[in-house]
């Protein structure tokens, strides 16, 4: 093998040649790098072609074929929806025995004694009516259970205290009492009808009616019931406690500011009265105090007028917010009694702490297709009951003298 070498001082053919011409390397490698990225180039527009084919392709078979959006969470209530709306039309009940459905407001499907408990979004719906009507519900206390009565534990006294020294012997004090209110649960119950020949009408909305004739039936019951129950298979109304005049008032009775004339108000001066029923509830109660009162009383009230000629009654600014009356909102019931001699025509107070509605979450419904023929009787019963919790939180106005 023959080794070339160069002698001192010669230079290499090659060597001359690039040192003739220094940019030809640099000129080479720019011509390798900019093929290299058209290449590059190509590829990425070739895979963006694809993915543009690929995605057209899908569109237009989803618009072929008018596919619906897919929903985006489970849908719970619907076998117990289709089982409870075959028993509502034509008394089907396969599909409501044995189903059981999980939810806050369901239980069982199946109640124990007959009947079948209705389906959540028409309880839903009911309770939603219930609570947005003129009715006590609106303000007071409402608690859910699951036994036959509810049990209101009540702490109306103070731990004593005193001033102590350092030398002096510390002396007992009173300790607090604690009073139990029993609130038992009453059974409330609806029957509307329809005909068989309107159920198997297939564009009928049969669960939204049925739902519309309980929610009535049961608004009217109820209100009527938390104003002047009398305790007996119904809930005990806020006026059926005995009343004392403010000035002796008692715990275990309502105290009552009188009007100051016989049978209405006075004839001058007629805000007073307003202003002390408010004043005689004391100061924790005030900031989530209302008036209650039915529409007679409160066209009157609307017309009371202070020294200065300037309304006491204020409508509500927004929408659906209660018209107010000394800055308090008031609440319009009609069964609260008309302006009569001794009649208590006006209740003010924090309702959510003195009155306490207590109910269980289930609503049941029979279906009776015999005892009203041609017609289809539904009987719709829950259990309710109601009670004053807190006697010092409710303050009532008197037409009278004193």
């Amino acid at each position: 093998m023959t080794e070339t070498k160069a002698r001192a001082g010669e230079v290499m053919p090659h060597a001359q040649e690039t040192a003739a011409n220094p940019g030809a390397d640099v000129k080479s490698a720019m011509a390798g790098f900019l093929n290299a990225f058209s290449g590059f180039q190509g590829d990425v527009k070739k895979s963006l072609q694809q993915q543009e084919e690929r995605l057209t392709m899908l569109d237009r078979k989803q618009m072929t074929y008018a596919r619906p959006a897919l929903s985006v969470h489970a849908e719970q209530d619907v076998p117990h929806k289709k089982a409870f709306a075959a028993y509502v039309r034509s008394g089907d009940d396969d599909a409501m025995r044995g189903l059981t459905l999980e939810g806050k407001a369901m239980s069982s499907a199946v109640a124990a004694d007959g009947g079948y408990l209705v389906d959540p979004q028409t309880a839903d719906s009911i309770r939603t009516m219930l609570v947005s009507t003129s009715s006590l519900r609106a303000f007071a206390n409402v608690v859910q259970v699951e036994a036959t009565s509810y049990d209101v534990l009540v702490d109306r006294s103070e731990v004593g205290s005193g001033w102590a020294t350092e030398a002096s012997a510390t002396t007992e004090t009173s300790t607090p009492t604690i009073e139990r209110i029993s609130i038992p649960l009453h059974e409330l119950s609806a029957m509307p009808k329809a005909s068989q020949r309107l159920l198997d009408d297939a564009a009928f909305d049969v669960e939204g009616w049925l739902a519309g004739k309980i929610a009535t039936r049961f608004i009217r019951a109820e209100a009527a019931a938390f104003i002047n129950g009398d305790g007996v298979d119904k809930p005990k109304g806020v006026l059926l406690a005995p009343k004392l005049a403010n000035e002796v008032w008692a715990w275990g009775s309502l105290g009552y500011v009188a009007t100051g004339a016989a049978d209405d108000f006075a004839t001058t001066n007629s805000v007073d009265c307003i202003i002390s029923l408010v004043y005689a509830l004391g100061a924790d109660y005030r900031a989530n105090a209302a008036f209650l009162m039915n529409s007679k009383t409160s066209g009157a009230v609307r017309k009371m007028k202070d020294a200065d000629g300037r309304f006491m009654w204020s409508d509500g600014l927004a929408a659906g917010e209660p018209a107010r009356l000394m800055g308090y909102p008031v609440m319009i019931c009609e069964d609260m009694p008309d302006i009569a001699a001794n009649a208590y025509a006006i209740a003010f107070g924090d309702f959510k702490a003195g009155y306490t509605i207590a109910e269980r979450p289930d609503l049941r419904i029979l279906r009776d297709p015999f005892s009203a023929k041609p017609n289809v009787l539904f009987y719709a019963s829950k259990r309710v009951g109601g009670d004053v919790t807190d006697y010092a939180a409710i303050k009532l106005l008197k037409i009278a003298l004193s």
